[in-house]
């Protein structure tokens, strides 16, 4: 993480409604792990997350920690980390990640197929492709091995426990995440493919119409 500064900011299918509530208590309920996505439901009773999706970086005894990779926002990378920039996946912009510290920058990069990571200090792998990237360092020690990146301003953290009561509460789904997730080009719901590649009766939810933004 890195300090940021000058960037500008009923009966329905949601997990509270009764239809929303038979879907949802005949899941197959998954427990969030680093990697994972946490998919808003659609009567997401916070606005801050509304057709949100959160890329999960943390999950222990502890507590949770992760970004929303479905909002963006109009400051380019460039403007604030123009060294970065070019590692960063199009459109270039800065994410935001979420309401807690607002001027912490966080990044994420999605190595490309059968690059190993292990050698270099900078990383941090969560899962998978995707490690967390060291924003002091060097960005020429990654662009040979970088397929892309987003950087996150903010993010979403949870205390001890609380994750588990909005997921016994059905306002989260939890779901299994792609690299190309992260990466996903500006004005792609991202929130509506990843439930329509779940088991049902997720993909039941990507057809709920609402006026939250979308990527």
């Amino acid at each position: 993480m890195v300090r940021m500064g000058g960037l500008g900011e009923g009966d329905d299918l949601g997990g509270g409604g009764l239809f929303g509530d038979r879907l949802y208590h005949a899941m197959d309920k998954r427990d969030p792990v680093a990697g994972s996505l946490l998919l808003a439901a659609p009567d997401m009773p916070d606005p801050n997350f509304r057709r949100a999706i959160v890329y999960m970086i943390e999950h222990d005894h502890s507590g949770s920690l992760g970004v929303v990779i479905s909002r963006r926002s109009q400051t380019p990378v460039s403007e604030i980390l123009p060294a970065w920039a070019p590692l960063c996946a199009p459109a270039a912009d800065f994410h935001i990640g979420g309401p807690v510290k607002p001027d912490t920058g966080i990044a994420l990069a999605v190595l490309k197929a059968g690059v190993d990571g292990e050698d270099l200090g900078c990383l941090q792998r969560i899962d998978g492709r995707v490690h967390v990237v060291d924003l002091d360092s060097d960005p020429a020690d990654l662009a040979e091995r970088v397929e892309g990146m987003r950087v996150f301003v903010g993010y979403t953290g949870w205390a001890p426990g609380q994750l588990q009561g909005e997921l016994d509460r059905g306002d989260w789904y939890v779901a299994p995440s792609l690299p190309s997730d992260l990466l996903a080009p500006a004005r792609v719901d991202v929130w509506g493919a990843v439930l329509r590649r779940q088991e049902m009766p997720l993909p039941l939810y990507a057809t709920f119409v609402n006026d939250g933004d979308v990527n």
